[in-house]
């Protein structure tokens, strides 16, 4: 599986998901380091991705047509927590299970909604 994870996802994280074979893209240290919410999506869109992020703004994209998210809301988020919460959710899902899917992550409970399909 694809994932691309947000600026605001542990490197200890994407070093896990790495050694656990995903096929990770890190933002962090390129040329799109620092781009739009906007431009992120689309990139992620074209990829066709599993998107991690901490970012809530990406649940406007919970009714639309589209790959995976993966949104990690802490009330205080630490590295340690996040990437707790991030490799939760990797192996709660199967990859075909994640197809479509938008998965929340909060302190103590998970919410999760399908896209809608052409």
């Amino acid at each position: 599986m694809k994932i691309f994870v947000d600026e605001n996802i542990p490197l200890i994280t994407v070093r896990e998901l790495r050694e656990q074979g995903f096929d990770v893209i890190d933002i962090r240290g390129t040329n799109d380091q620092g781009i739009t919410d906007e431009i992120l999506w689309q990139k992620v869109q074209d990829e066709k991705c599993l998107l991690i992020t901490t970012d809530k703004g990406f649940s406007s994209h919970r009714d639309e047509e589209h790959d995976d998210i993966l949104i990690i809301r802490l009330k205080q988020p630490t590295r340690l927590k996040i990437h707790q919460r991030v490799m939760q959710a990797i192996k709660r899902y199967s990859e075909k299970e994640w197809y479509g899917l938008m998965v929340v992550m909060r302190d103590a409970v998970q919410s999760s909604w399908r896209s809608r399909r052409k």
